[in-house]
């Protein structure tokens, strides 16, 4: 896998990262932070492995299809539990970047 070829599987993985991150972050400003612990960790996880695979990917690593195997296992469970939480918008936001994200990386693979 190249770079140039994967710009667009580049920028879901990214944009998964930065929604990851926000959501994280808008959790711990939540009233009850306790219910959202859970919510935090995967975040924080699925942000690190689709930036951790975008760097696989940009550099054409041969043990690319290892990553994104991981990312798009994160990232359905990283949507799982936030779709729990889709009455806060930076939880309905995140669940959907991510599961565009699996799917992205599924599709990668193929």
């Amino acid at each position: 896998m190249k770079m140039q070829e994967n710009q667009a599987l580049l920028e879901i993985l990214n944009k998964c990262a930065m929604d990851c991150h926000h959501c994280s972050t808008a959790c711990l400003e939540e009233d009850d932070v306790s219910m959202l612990t859970k919510c935090i960790k995967l975040d924080l996880d699925c942000s690190a492995i689709c930036q951790l695979t975008a760097a696989f990917i940009a550099r054409g690593s041969q043990n690319a299809n290892k990553l994104l195997q991981i990312c798009a296992e994160l990232c359905d469970a990283c949507a799982e539990e936030c779709e729990k939480h889709e009455h806060m918008e930076h939880c309905k936001r995140c669940a959907e970047s991510c599961r565009e994200c699996a799917k992205a990386c599924r599709s990668a693979m193929a």
